[in-house]
């Protein structure tokens, strides 16, 4: 793994559902005998409906989509808009973190905002160099884990040959 990492925050399934059913409920109105509904007004509520589920799945991918990028001392974290340098992350908390030896402290914020973590997700504990620590909203907390280990300065290879001794 190269260290890069991305996780999208939503996905585009409810929009298609949603364009799904209302086409099946137009074909219904066309089929059934009786009163039409006009299409002036499917088209206005497929337009409202449908305008409204993708304004919450475009905010979702925007919101809550994690990124890894970069290795070494320019690696970084981002949640949304929010980025955090992998250099000032506690590698060896994340390590223990990752093996079940230490947790993260109460009333910890979400890295990315919110009050909670997002439906679906779960908390992955992130001590800064500082002390404090932050939530990062994943749905795959090891395959995240992995690759910050992997990005960050502290557990990226060394560009020196095994074995050399600098005099």
């Amino acid at each position: 793994m190269d260290g890069s990492h991305l996780e999208q925050g939503g996905s585009w399934r409810p929009f298609w559902l949603v364009a799904a059913v209302l086409a099946v409920l137009v074909v219904v109105d066309a089929v059934l005998p009786g009163p039409d509904v006009p299409p002036l007004l499917w088209l206005l509520a497929a337009v409202l409906v449908l305008g409204c589920v993708a304004a919450g799945c475009l905010s979702a991918r925007r919101i809550w989509t994690v990124r890894v990028a970069g290795r070494g001392p320019d690696a970084t974290l981002s949640v949304g808009r929010e980025q955090l340098r992998l250099a000032d992350v506690d590698a060896a908390h994340l390590r223990a973190a990752t093996d079940g030896a230490a947790g993260v402290d109460a009333g910890a914020p979400v890295l990315g905002g919110g009050w909670s973590l997002p439906k679906g997700r779960v908390g992955l504990p992130l001590r800064r160099t500082d002390g404090t620590t932050v939530l990062v909203p994943t749905r795959d907390p090891a395959r995240l884990a992995e690759a910050l280990l992997t990005a960050h300065p502290a557990g990226a290879p060394s560009t020196d040959a095994p074995g050399r001794v600098e005099p």
